[in-house]
């Protein structure tokens, strides 16, 4: 990078080498480092790919999981009844408020249904179950915002790279 940030002029002197080779030797250093960088960009372009698979994995895994045995969970009917547990208030389980109380990232520890009713609860009540203040809870919400929009994005590059991969494929 350094001799190409030379001036031409000063490099072919100091090389005791014309300019025009001077030149021509700026212009290889600098067509292989454009090659590194494609070729590290190539490189994250695949590790995004392998991860978008093992994420899909995971989540068809979980959703099999989940229709095979239905979570305890799920099956909690509000009654309507009042409580002095801040908790129940929420229409948040108990496995996703401890995620949330005690995980230092929890938006990274929980599935996307769970970010989505992270989402959908109200500051209020969200920061009352968590005995947070509502700055807390909000900002809770925008870290659960960010990572399910991140998931989108890595399902829609897979997609993306598949429905390329299908056309090649198809190609003769």
């Amino acid at each position: 990078k350094v001799l190409i940030d030379v001036p031409c002029s000063e490099l072919a002197e100091e090389l005791g080498q014309s300019q025009t080779k001077t030149q021509v030797l700026q212009d290889t250093l600098q067509q292989v480092l454009d090659r590194r960088e494609e070729e590290r960009q190539s490189r994250q372009v695949l590790e995004l790919y392998l991860q978008a698979l093992k994420n899909e994995d995971t989540i068809l895994s979980k959703a099999a999981e989940s229709e095979a045995v239905p979570r305890e969970e799920m099956d909690v009917v509000d009654t309507g009844t009042s409580s002095t547990d801040a908790a129940a208030k929420t229409a948040l389980n108990d496995h996703i408020l401890t995620a949330l109380k005690e995980k230092p990232a929890p938006e990274l520890c929980l599935d996307s249904r769970d970010l989505e009713l992270v989402l959908k609860e109200d500051v209020q009540a969200l920061a009352l179950a968590l005995r947070w203040d509502v700055q807390k809870a909000e900002a809770l919400q925008q870290a659960c915002d960010q990572e399910l929009s991140k998931r989108l994005q890595q399902v829609q590059a897979l997609h993306s790279l598949r429905s390329t991969s299908k056309g090649k494929k198809s190609l003769p």
